[in-house]
């Protein structure tokens, strides 16, 4: 890791930058300083329209996860973080594994939502979701973390059903210097992230990072502890400003991991289910590229670029992948108000994925996935600064689909320049993914009196279709003086072509393989309907100047029900009591002194009944003391209020209970003179 950022330094015939590491730093050391209310009702966001756009003319429900916030938290992964949002599910499966989701439907893919890391798409078109265990950046060079709650579809396309994650990282021109980070725990036993970053002066600069984490084991009932979990990380990212006009980004990341997996594979002769106990190898790597060149205010041209290698290696199924896409947006203004955007983009990902179970294959077992997609936007401002119409469409065709539709209509009226009202009817859909389309799998059921063995074989099914949205949102945003501020969302989604799992026919016996037994046939259908209805309130207060107090509050009422001539076997109440109807969370930040902050959060998750997993509360709290504008103390503990509790099911089980931890840090920077 440490080769890595020696070798950066001499990478470039320029010099490296002169290193100021005098007492008289900046205090910009000491991270993010704390944003004022004020200042956070400011902050632009470009995941609604992919353009810069403050948070009051953001017609959608948008929060922003702060690095400062993250920092504060004591979170050590992008799962920790995306609790402190509004809306958002996240329980922790095992080590490392979690649920995910955005308003509903949460599983361990996050099926229905679509997950970015600076514009570059990780979600899976093999299993449809996010592989959230591969998904490690250094926290310390995340910017923002953007959350939108509710369909994304006319910008970002098939799957941002329920939501978009954007995690956003810093531009390499803020990252200049040196830094390494350190800590370890009873839990996350050793991490550590070392980065260089330096500049050339003639508009370039670059910052390489290698990082490592150990993480033990959560609570296994049965004494197996399968899931420890480590990772080691290298990476890198350059911009070169050309001019005021053209900007370029290149970056990319190389990883190899080890994660404990469970899995259960099947047998005709006894026992007919066994379960596979293994250290997954999981490894790849990414480069992205990206040009942005401005013509003019309003007028814009942005290509991006980038290929994803993936191998995974769990213990019943494997993957190996490539993926490559580009992307192309174009914006211009035209007369009567109107901003027009519009864009077009391309997937390849070509996998392959041999049996290694029996029961569990694709057919064929390689294939190329295809996206194809278009989008057109017209913002049209009826009132200047008051009244805004944002219309628009997606267009996308997969190699499992014909050509689809996703219109949007969003209306946005701004009384004040810090008060937002808005409006949105969104449809969106998440396309077929290889698990419908071309994945076989047996199952065990059970042994009939007479001694005769019953499987269940889902076949694939080559007439899924897309899994549809209709969705009503509305939300209110303002802020009350300069030390208030409030966020209420409210949504309406009706479902149509769910997910569901369908007995096709009756029983029969199947004596080949051997020994006979009986099989029932059945398949993944599109039989299920349903209706998700909620809000989300997020109010955040400086009660005093010292005393930050920021709350998120989400309600959900989830109903799942058998379509018409549904053949479903019984998912229908298991997808609806596996989401919280009630979530809170509640962080205090104390600046005890100008050296020391205090950081307390509660958290609460209503029971999911489905998977028989009670309701909880529970505490995080994280010390902070900046010895010197350069070095950082902090103890974080996870989890306080109990020695561990549950929070998703385990399949195939026992569940894993989630352990109270506490963690060490020791953050080192020496920021060059020229990035201050």
């Amino acid at each position: 890791m440490l080769l890595l950022l020696i070798a950066a330094r001499f990478c470039f015939a320029s010099p490296g930058p002169q290193i100021d590491s005098s007492s008289q730093s900046d205090q910009s050391e000491q991270s993010l300083k704390q944003l004022s209310i004020e200042q956070l009702g400011q902050i632009e966001v470009t995941s609604v329209t992919k353009e810069p756009a403050e948070v009051w003319k953001t017609p959608a429900a948008v929060y922003v996860i702060t690095q400062q916030a993250i920092e504060r938290s004591g979170a050590t992964n992008i799962p920790e973080a995306l609790r402190l949002a509004p809306g958002v599910e996240v329980a922790r499966i095992d080590s490392h594994t979690w649920s995910i989701g955005i308003r509903g439907f949460g599983s361990n893919l996050t099926r229905n939502v679509l997950v970015l890391i600076d514009g570059r798409s990780v979600y899976s078109p093999l299993l449809a979701g996010t592989y959230w265990e591969v998904q490690n950046v250094p926290l310390i060079d995340i910017d923002r973390i953007e959350v939108i709650r509710g369909p994304g579809g006319t910008i970002w396309g098939p799957n941002a059903v329920d939501g978009v994650i954007d995690i956003i990282t810093k531009s390499s021109k803020d990252t200049q210097g040196e830094s390494l980070q350190v800590g370890g725990g009873n839990v996350d036993q050793g991490d550590s992230t070392a980065q260089y970053g330096a500049s050339n002066g003639k508009g370039l600069t670059y910052r390489v990072y290698g990082m490592g984490f150990d993480r033990g084991s959560e609570y296994d009932p049965d004494g197996d502890n399968y899931d420890e979990w480590r990772n080691i990380q290298g990476g890198f990212r350059m911009d070169y400003d050309r001019s005021a006009r053209d900007t370029y980004t290149l970056q990319g990341d190389m990883y190899d991991e080890g994660a404990g997996y469970r899995a259960s594979s099947i047998n005709y002769t006894p026992p007919y289910s066994v379960i596979l106990q293994s250290t997954a190898p999981l490894s790849g790597g990414n480069i992205l590229g990206r040009w942005h060149h401005v013509q003019a205010p309003g007028k814009d041209i942005q290509v991006e670029a980038y290929y994803d290698r993936t191998n995974r290696r769990e213990p019943d199924f494997v993957d190996f992948r490539n993926t490559f896409v580009v992307d192309f947006l174009d914006r211009f203004r035209l007369p009567a108000n109107q901003q027009i955007s519009w864009g077009a983009g391309i997937l390849a990902s070509a996998g392959r994925n041999p049996q290694v179970v029996p029961g569990l294959y694709f057919t064929p077992a390689s294939r190329v996935d295809q996206l194809y997609s278009g989008f057109f936007q017209d913002e049209i401002v009826l009132m200047p600064g008051t009244l805004s119409l944002s219309v628009g469409t997606k267009l996308l065709k997969t190699n499992y689909t014909g050509l689809q539709l996703e219109p949007s209509v969003r209306l946005l009226w701004n009384p004040t320049s810090t008060q937002a009202l808005w409006a949105a009817f969104t449809h969106a859909v998440r396309t077929p993914s290889d698990a419908e389309r071309a994945f076989n799998l047996t199952g065990f059921v059970g042994v009939q009196p007479d001694g005769t063995p019953e499987f269940a074989r889902f076949i694939a099914n080559p007439n899924f279709h897309s899994e549809e949205l209709n969705g009503w949102e509305l939300g209110y945003r303002r802020m009350l003086g300069k030390n208030l501020y409030f966020d209420l969302a409210s949504f309406y989604n009706h479902y149509g072509n769910l997910f569901s799992e369908d007995i096709t026919g009756l029983p029969y016996l199947e004596d080949t393989p051997s020994p006979p037994h009986l099989l029932l046939p059945a398949e993944f259908g599109n039989g299920l309907v349903g209706t998700t209805k909620g809000f989300e309130l997020a109010p955040d207060w400086n009660p005093l100047p010292f005393w930050r107090l920021s709350v998120a509050y989400s309600y959900l009422d989830m109903v799942i029900e058998r379509a018409k001539n549904s053949m479903d076997v019984g998912s229908a109440p298991i997808i609806e009591g596996s989401s919280p109807r009630n979530q809170i969370t509640a962080q205090s930040d104390f600046n005890i002194t100008s050296a020391i902050d205090l950081n307390l959060t509660y958290r609460f998750v209503s029971a999911l009944p489905a998977l028989v997993i009670d309701s909880y509360s529970t505490s995080d709290a994280r010390l902070g003391w900046w010895v010197e504008p350069y070095l950082q103390l902090s103890v974080s503990g996870r989890n306080l209020f109990q020695p561990s509790h549950y929070e998703y099911e385990n399949d195939p089980g026992p569940n894993v209970a989630i352990k109270r931890s506490v963690f060490f840090q020791i953050y080192w920077r020496r920021r060059s003179a020229s990035s201050r």
